[in-house]
């Protein structure tokens, strides 16, 4: 199934969302974005890089702008929708009721390939080092293979991991946390993968 079948895919199983995602669809199709899906929802890249794309949610959709900081934001349409999380990313929410002038959506979308043409984008801060938790750090010492799997690890992957752990409030909580993750580990695989690779 290529890329633009399963975003008619997407867009048919959809009940409350379809007219207006279908709307969004063609003026994307205005540019000269590639269609794409990644985690299930459809992504407009350029060069491969993600541009924008669309979402549906419980009470609203929403148009995701990756570079999003970037915008001017003549109309007040973007938001946030993870402050102190989310850097670059805005999101223009859009509700049952709204309108969808698709003028104003060209515009924003036009911008952000301008951007992304210029070579606008924010780059990722370097993290501090990761803080592994004492049940995690014997568990590693006591099993090697265990050991060599989590150093063959990506940092963002052990970091996912450790964070998973070290989270847990209760030590039952960790220790459960810990045998799922074990085999995972093993496997060479991240926590969060199975959502990466849609």
């Amino acid at each position: 199934m290529s890329d633009s079948q399963k975003v008619d895919a997407f867009i048919a199983k959809q009940t409350k969302w379809k007219e207006k995602l279908q709307q969004l669809r063609e003026v994307f199709q205005k540019t000269e974005l590639t269609e794409e899906v990644k985690w299930g929802k459809p992504t407009y890249t350029l060069n491969g890089k993600m541009v924008a794309a669309m979402a549906d949610f419980k009470n609203h959709m929403a148009l995701w702008l990756h570079q999003g900081v970037f915008l001017k934001d003549d109309h007040h349409k973007l938001v946030n929708a993870q402050k102190g999380i989310t850097k670059a990313l805005r999101q223009w929410r859009i509700e049952e009721e709204d309108e969808i002038d698709s003028q104003i959506v060209l515009e924003y979308i036009e911008e952000a390939i301008a951007n992304a043409k210029a070579g606008k984008e924010m780059k990722k801060a370097v993290t501090k080092e990761v803080s592994i938790p004492e049940i995690f750090i014997n568990e590693l010492q006591s099993d090697k293979v265990l050991y060599e799997s989590y150093n063959n690890l990506t940092p963002g992957r052990q970091r996912e991991y450790a964070e998973y752990i070290g989270e847990a409030k209760r030590e039952d909580t960790q220790q459960s946390r810990l045998k799922k993750c074990c085999g995972m580990i093993k496997q060479g695989v991240g926590l969060n993968d199975k959502y990466k690779n849609c």
